[in-house]
C-alpha cells in the first residue's frame, strides 16, 4: 500500500489525489476503491484507467515533514512544481483532522530549571488518565486514528514522529531506567502522535472513564512541551528531561495520589 499523502501529476504541475469527501467514502467501504492512497485508484478516479496510467508521474508526500518521495516518473520532471503546490495546499481539503505542526522532540528542550506544583499536577493528571484507558494509550490513538482517518494516514504520522525522535528515547530513556517503565514512556510518545489529530471528543476510544472535554491525553502534551518525559516503574513516578534523560523528579504513586 502507498503512504500518506500519494499524488499524480501530469508532468506539468497538475496535481491528481483523493480529498476529504472522496477519502471519506472510501474509508466508509463504499466502492469501488479499496485505498484512498493508491496511485492506481487516484488515477481511475480522474480518468486515466489502464494504460493512459503510466502518462503519469507518481509521487507520495508527507505533509507534516515536507518531504516528497518520488515514486515513478512516467512524464516530464516536474517535481518542483509539485512540491511548491502541495507546500500551499489546505490539507483541511485532505484531511480536516490532521494538525499540520512542527514535530517536538522534549529530549532537545531546555528542561525547567525546578519541578513545580504545576508540573506535579501535569503529572498527577497524567498518571490519573493512563490508568483510566480501558486497554492503552497507544491502543487508544492506534484504533481512534484508524477509525477516523484510516491507516495510511495514521501510519504516516506515526511513522513521522517515531523517526524523529526514536533514537533520542531509545538512547536516553533506555540507558537511564529499567525496561520496566518504557510502556509508560511509550504512552507518552503515543500521546504525543494523538495530538497531530483533532477529533470530537466521543471518537476518542476507551477513554469514557475520563473526564476532560477536550484531548484526552492533554496532561503529556503539558509536560511534554517542556521537555519532560513522565516515566513510572509500578511504585515511583519521574520526570525525566535534556539530552540524557536526567531524573529530574521522583514520587511514590501513593503520594501523587495525595497530592491535591
Amino acid at each position: 500500500m502507498c503512504d500518506f499523502m500519494s499524488v499524480c501529476s501530469d508532468g506539468k504541475g497538475k496535481l491528481y489525489y483523493f480529498g476529504a469527501a472522496e477519502r471519506k467514502r472510501i474509508l466508509e467501504g463504499k466502492p469501488p476503491y479499496e485505498s484512498a492512497d493508491s496511485h492506481t485508484s487516484i488515477a481511475d478516479f480522474y480518468g486515466f484507467r489502464g494504460k493512459d496510467e503510466d502518462k503519469l508521474n507518481k509521487y507520495e508526500w508527507n505533509p507534516i515533514t515536507n518531504e516528497l518521495k518520488i515514486d515513478k516518473m512516467n512524464a516530464r520532471n516536474d517535481n518542483e512544481k509539485v512540491k511548491k503546490a502541495l507546500l500551499k495546499l489546505d490539507f483541511k481539503k485532505v484531511v480536516p483532522e490532521l494538525v499540520i505542526k512542527k514535530i517536538v522532540n522534549p529530549f532537545q528542550l531546555e528542561p525547567p530549571e525546578k519541578i513545580t506544583r504545576r508540573h506535579i499536577l501535569l503529572l498527577r493528571e497524567w498518571a490519573s488518565v493512563r490508568a483510566s484507558v480501558w486497554n492503552s494509550v497507544g491502543d487508544s490513538v492506534w484504533d481512534s486514528m484508524w477509525n477516523s482517518v484510516g491507516d495510511s494516514v495514521r501510519d504516516s504520522v506515526r511513522a513521522s514522529v517515531w523517526n524523529s525522535v526514536r533514537d533520542s528515547m531509545w538512547n536516553s530513556v533506555g540507558d537511564s531506567v529499567r525496561d520496566s517503565v518504557w510502556d509508560s514512556v511509550w504512552d507518552s510518545m503515543e500521546a504525543y502522535i494523538g495530538s497531530f489529530f483533532r477529533l470530537p471528543r466521543k471518537k476518542w476510544k476507551y477513554t469514557e472513564k475520563i473526564k476532560a472535554k477536550g484531548y484526552p491525553f492533554q496532561p503529556a502534551i503539558g509536560l511534554w512541551m517542556q521537555g519532560l518525559v513522565p516515566s513510572f516503574d509500578g511504585r515511583k513516578w519521574r520526570l525525566h528531561g535534556g539530552k540524557d534523560a536526567k531524573i529530574l523528579f521522583e514520587i511514590s504513586k501513593e503520594e501523587l495520589e495525595a497530592k491535591g
